[in-house]
């Protein structure tokens, strides 16, 4: 039988977590400064999104760039007000902005920024390695395949003699945008613990050459306290949870949004293709109905927001649709969510949450059959 266990710290570099869970950083608006810095009170990592960030600020049509920065900017600075708990911020590559929010990010202190939708392959150019050095901030790259771990590390050590200080992989059942084909996905797409695995290998290289350990976060589809246990026996360091952290009270989207999750069957779940350029996994809505039947809606851009999308096809604006939703219109928005959103079944707070979640992971076997069969 095994023994009740507890749920260990996360370390990064010289950075400790009490738990190695990390709040997913999900935007437009769902992750700000109200649920990062719940999170962070609960010793998890609390982690702001970036993407469409300034679309909160009320004059955004005139700067959105500016908008971005200032409203980023107010974000950390309120959710170090409101924890003394470790923050992240959530960047994506794609925007147009990338560089600008990732120096806002640094200057303002926050202990590590994920990087996701695309190769981190060199090094942010809007900071310098002294100005890096001197923040402490860990840059810690998403990836959804070790190859991909593999070609950044393999890059930032060619070009820096150094490498980011962790690395997230995503698994298949993640929600908003995948790092997988639509056929991969509508097909037999690797799963987590394969991809893990994998990393884990390829990050073992690293580990000999520069002397240290390198933690390897997991994500997508990890639902339980069960969940977190059973990847981290499998070599993870930590775990990456966003659908979990929708559905709380302190997180920053409106009432309809989480109830969205609450309210959605197997069957609402959807693969679309979004206007970034990657496929991702949303909530079934009447745009999205839609779109899918070749009706489009006027994208009125007065700004490009992402570099990757294609103004002139793109059938709708997704920063103004997700903006939508996060406000509580879900027929002109729809909510990106994981593959196990149909098994929320209600609202609680982050402190509730988390302490489920360690309540789950702490289980023996016996515990965890008997709770499995209704027992207790």
């Amino acid at each position: 039988m095994i023994e009740t266990r507890k749920m260990p710290e996360m370390r990064i570099g010289d950075l400790r977590v009490a738990l190695p869970i990390v709040q997913g950083g999900m935007g437009v608006g769902i992750s700000l400064s109200g649920l990062a810095s719940a999170v962070a009170e609960e010793g998890c990592v609390g982690v702001i999104s970036a993407a469409g960030v300034g679309r909160l600020e009320p004059d955004f049509r005139k700067d959105l760039a500016a908008a971005d920065e200032r409203a980023l900017r107010g974000q950390i600075r309120r959710a170090r007000e409101l924890s003394r708990g470790v923050l992240g911020v959530n960047l994506m590559m794609a925007l147009s902005d990338f560089e600008s929010l990732f120096r806002v990010s640094v200057v303002e202190g926050v202990d590590m920024v994920f990087i996701g939708a695309g190769l981190l392959v060199r090094m942010p150019s809007s900071v310098s390695l002294e100005e890096l050095q001197r923040s402490g901030t860990k840059i810690i790259p998403k990836v959804s395949s070790a190859k991909a771990a593999r070609v950044i590390f393999a890059s930032w050590d060619r070009h820096y003699g150094r490498i980011p200080d962790a690395v997230v992989v995503e698994g298949p059942a993640a929600g908003g945008h995948l790092g997988f084909s639509r056929e991969q996905l509508e097909g037999d797409p690797p799963g987590l613990e394969e991809i893990l695995a994998e990393t884990l290998t390829a990050m073992s290289v690293f580990e000999e050459r520069y002397g240290r350990k390198i933690p390897v976060i997991a994500a997508g589809g990890i639902f339980t306290g069960k969940d977190i246990r059973c990847i981290m026996d499998q070599g993870a360091a930590g775990v990456k949870m966003g659908t979990r952290f929708v559905a709380t009270r302190e997180c920053d989207a409106h009432p309809a949004f989480k109830q969205a999750y609450v309210d959605c069957r197997p069957e609402d779940l959807v693969i679309i293709d979004s206007p970034v350029g990657l496929p991702g996994r949303a909530i079934r809505s009447p745009l999205l109905d839609a779109v899918a039947r070749g009706e489009s809606r006027p994208l009125g851009c007065f700004w490009q927001c992402l570099r990757s999308c294609d103004v002139g096809k793109a059938p709708y604006c997704i920063a103004r649709a997700l903006m939508r939703a996060r406000e509580g219109d879900l027929r002109e928005g729809f909510a990106f969510a994981g593959a196990n959103a149909h098994r929320v079944t209600g609202i609680v707070s982050v402190r509730e949450l988390v302490a489920q979640l360690v309540a789950e992971f702490g289980m023996s076997l016996g515990e965890r059959c008997a709770v499995a069969a209704g027992a207790i």
